[in-house]
């Protein structure tokens, strides 16, 4: 079994010093990654790494024995981390093997929301890699070894703070910390990451320059301008800054009368231009002090309301980055319709590979199924109208909010790396199976037996997780400000416009046409699907509607039942998982079962929870009982 203490995936059985490698280019780099891989697997033959022309795809092939990896300098770095993971998980091609392969994604970024005092925003896997004490403080050798763990599964950017600037992440673009801003950026670039930076759009004000930060001013403008010549003077090579804007309490352009979206980005824009930077605009702007009596603003609406009307108005340089779905990175709601909806504007597919809402690296949830629900949904909005096959073209962009910290095994939970792998792998091929991407995950990490089991946890463990906290495409029962754990009302009188709207003979919220109207954000084959009850995909029921607890499903139950019965099933599939892992005691790494063991035991205590606050609250609500007869007991 490997250690994977500060390792990537691609070598995660060597771990070795860094310090002297940090300034490889991405070719020596790959050739220094496939040396050790050929002096510490013993592998017959040897290897030839051919820098041709440029891009980040490669050609793998092998002939007389010899592999050999072409492409760009990337391209090559790419194809030898292709090269480790084939043989890493046992295969051994025949002479005559070509793989030819290129991203899928023009940009694949890692988004980290770390804070300059160490904490990490939605982090569950220890404190930041790069800041501690309100100040950059980072060790050389870990990050190295991070920018090669993400240079393994293609990733190519990555944000190194948190979306909602504070006043001492602002100085990140200042004369002070961009020398240090750009000794980080060196060692991600030797991996062939590039570095982004999240800034304020109030940076003029926050910093103490302007007053204002009105995107009609010249005064804006000429501050916008000089400041992104700085930045490229310390680091020439950065992607671009991403921007949070009037979204939860964020300063953006609606603080000034008639400005809308495209103002405020295109100030930036304009800015980082000449240096062939990009602006990267979240699309995450809703009314967060919404009133919970008001039954017409409906959340979910909002960015394409805000959006879609502008589409044109873009700078070609920014990329507007669009969560999966609607809400907020729920267990499970509909792919979001502005994708692919504003055809005149580049855009950004948003995941959250953190847990935040998908059990926060303590319950295991493997995200690739859901991922791979969005990037095959088809819009309908042209003849090929998949999310993936906008993929490089209308949406060039793919960006993953990390779920890695200071932890020794990156991500908390020994197995939620799959997701970080995942994550890779779909930014690079979209429509790569979930389960073979589980396969090659565990053919890395585990031997025997164990890649078997632990792959069939990987792909049951979303359903399990759906099933005991929130199915039919309920959403927001969880505690409110931790988002773990069951808590019915939490948000149901809150600002945050998250509502189910349970009363004693319903739940849901009618998004049909004759309710808030959402359905009618998407293209008219999928508008009708959502819009009609009868037709609409049972799993997203009480999304798009309102139903009664005695309704009847397809399998011939009622609603209410329906929820009992899943809640019930879920909590038991849980405590299955205990025993699933524990027969692999013996044939895992003794540290990686502790950690593993010790989480599904609280998994199935918060499934417990969910099952009985749940069931408990609805029974109270509509004093409809369990047709089973089951009782809560301690």
């Amino acid at each position: 079994m490997c250690d994977i203490n500060n390792t990537s995936f691609a070598d995660c059985w060597l771990p070795r010093a860094a310090q002297a490698r940090v300034s490889l280019s991405p070719q020596d780099t790959a050739r220094a990654e496939l040396a050790d891989l050929w002096q510490n697997l013993a592998v017959a033959g040897s290897f030839d790494l051919r820098v041709e022309g440029e891009g980040e795809g490669y050609l793998l092939e092998k002939q007389a024995g010899v592999w050999r990896v072409s492409g760009g300098a990337t391209g090559v770095l790419y194809g030898a981390h292709s090269l480790g993971f084939l043989l890493r998980g046992g295969e051994q091609p025949p002479d005559g093997f070509t793989l030819r392969s290129a991203p899928a994604f023009t940009h694949r970024i890692i988004n980290h929301w770390d804070n300059m005092d160490g904490t990490i925003e939605r982090g569950y896997a220890g404190r930041s890699l790069f800041f501690s004490g309100g100040g950059i403080s980072y060790s050389e050798e870990r990050i190295y070894h991070y920018a090669r763990l993400l240079a393994s599964v293609g990733v190519n950017a990555v944000a190194i703070n948190n979306v909602n600037v504070r006043p001492d992440a602002a100085r990140l673009i200042t004369p002070d910390l961009l020398p240090q801003v750009a000794a980080l950026a060196a060692i991600f670039r030797s991996c062939g990451v590039r570095l982004i930076l999240s800034v304020s759009y109030a940076s003029p004000v926050m910093l103490g320059d302007l007053t204002h930060a009105d995107p009609r001013s010249g005064e804006s403008a000429r501050w916008w301008g000089e400041r992104m010549n700085l930045i490229y003077s310390h680091v020439p090579d950065l992607l671009g800054v991403l921007i949070k804007a009037d979204s939860e309490n964020q300063p953006g352009p609606y603080q000034y009368d008639g400005c809308d979206q495209a103002d405020g980005a295109n100030l930036v824009a304009k800015a980082i231009a000449p240096h062939g930077g990009f602006v990267f605009w979240r699309c995450f702007v809703y009314n967060c002090k919404q009133d919970w009596r008001d039954r017409e603003t409906d959340r979910p609406k909002a960015a394409y309301e805000a959006f879609r009307p502008i589409d044109g108005k873009f700078a070609p340089n920014v990329v507007l980055q669009v969560k999966n779905g609607p809400y907020d990175f729920q267990i499970r709601e509909p792919v979001s319709p502005l994708l692919g909806a504003m055809p005149n504007t580049a855009q950004a597919l948003e995941f959250q590979i953190t847990g935040e809402y998908t059990g926060q690296q303590v319950d295991l949830c493997y995200l690739a199924p859901l991922w791979s629900d969005t990037l095959t949904f088809d819009t309908r909005l042209r003849e090929k109208g998949r999310v993936a096959d906008f993929a490089g073209g209308a949406v060039s962009s793919i960006a993953g909010v990390a779920n890695t910290g200071d932890d020794s095994n990156w991500c908390g939970h020994a197995l939620a790396a799959a997701n970080l792998f995942a994550f890779g792998r779909l930014a690079w091929s979209p429509l790569s199976p979930p389960e073979d991407i589980a396969g090659q995950w565990c053919g890395l990490m585990f031997n025997g037996e164990a890649r078997g089991v632990v792959q069939n946890m990987l792909l049951d463990s979303r359903r399990i997780y759906e099933n005991y906290t929130t199915p039919l495409g309920m959403c927001w029962f969880v505690t409110p400000h931790y988002h773990y754990g069951p808590d019915p009302l939490g948000y149901e009188f809150s600002k945050w416009g998250t509502y189910h709207r349970a009363d004693r003979r319903a739940v849901g919220i009618d998004r049909s046409p004759s309710g808030t109207g959402f359905s009618l954000q998407y293209a008219p084959p999928v508008a009708d699907l959502y819009g009609d009850i009868d037709r609409c995909p049972e799993e997203l029921l009480l999304f798009f509607h309102r139903a009664e607890y005695t309704r009847k499903l397809k399998s011939g139950k009622t609603l209410l039942q329906t929820l009992y019965d899943l809640h019930f099933l879920g909590a038991a599939q849980a405590e299955e998982l205990i025993a699933r892992w524990g027969a692999l005691e013996g044939a895992v790494d003794a540290e990686i079962f502790a950690n593993v063991a010790e989480r599904l035991r609280r998994q199935a205590e918060n499934a417990r929870q969910w099952r009985d606050v749940f069931n408990t609250f609805f029974f109270r609500l509509s004093g409809i009982p369990d047709e089973a007869g089951r009782v809560i007991s301690i």
